[in-house]
């Protein structure tokens, strides 16, 4: 008896199951993270080509703990203790084996009220343009505190980035201290932050109980490595009856 199950032509394998995330090569690729260079204004950046992540957000929305978090160093982004004192955009290169195929840059945190307002008017202007005009910038994370919600600053650096967004710009908002919040409050934030982001994606994230940690890896893995569209599998060659114009019609 012959059995029902058939097996895939000799001619025509099949086709291979699409290979699943792996956060331990996100966080691995993180690890590689080093300081390469601190800019106080965007002309003193280096030019280049490789894809390009910031890290935007005020200066006391867990910024530089979330970066040291993702790339499992201690200090590699500085916290001060003063908030709003870094005034510079730090960029980080990554890459395994001495090949940089990425770069973090950590932006100036905004919206500190002790700051001199020549500070702030600086900041913003050098902000504006680097997410303006930097062209190997890839994507955006935007980190917030998820009890306040995204304040009037958030909500002017999103609508600075929305016509690149609408080009292709990818951006995350990150509700850090998530730890904080109960699971009813938790909800809550993300649903109102994603009526507020607009077509961005949302999530929780916290350093302490390491919530989002690795999924967020991933998120930054796939965007420096976006993956190649599939080709477009050939329309099937007709045999060489069907394809006879000559061999008479079927009745």
């Amino acid at each position: 008896m012959t059995s029902s199950t058939s097996l895939p032509s000799s001619s025509q394998p099949a086709a291979a199951a699409p290979a699943l995330p792996n956060p331990k090569i996100a966080m691995g690729w993180l690890h590689t993270a080093k300081f390469l260079t601190t800019a106080p204004e965007l002309k003193h950046l280096p030019r280049l080509e490789v894809p390009e992540i910031a890290f935007v957000g005020r200066s006391n929305a867990g910024k530089s703990t979330c970066i040291n978090t993702l790339t499992q160093q201690h200090r590699l982004a500085f916290a001060s203790k003063t908030p709003g004192r870094t005034q510079s955009i730090n960029l980080f290169s990554l890459g395994k084996q001495g090949v940089t195929d990425a770069m973090l840059a950590d932006l100036p945190g905004y919206g500190y009220a002790a700051v001199p307002k020549e500070a702030k008017y600086r900041w913003q202007q050098v902000m504006g343009n680097y997410l303006q005009t930097r062209d190997n910038l890839k994507a955006v994370v935007l980190l917030c505190d998820p009890r306040l919600g995204l304040t009037e600053l958030d909500e002017i650096l999103l609508d600075v980035i929305r016509p690149r967004v609408v080009e292709g710009l990818k951006f995350l908002v990150l509700l850090t201290k998530s730890d904080k919040l109960n699971k009813t409050e938790a909800a809550k934030a993300l649903s109102i932050v994603r009526l507020q982001a607009g077509g961005g994606d949302v999530k929780l994230f916290s350093a302490l109980k390491r919530q989002g940690v690795e999924e967020v890896a991933q998120h930054l893995w796939d965007w420096a490595h976006p993956s190649e569209k599939p080709v477009k599998p050939a329309k099937a060659v007709p045999d060489a009856e069907e394809a006879d114009p000559s061999a008479p019609a079927e009745s």
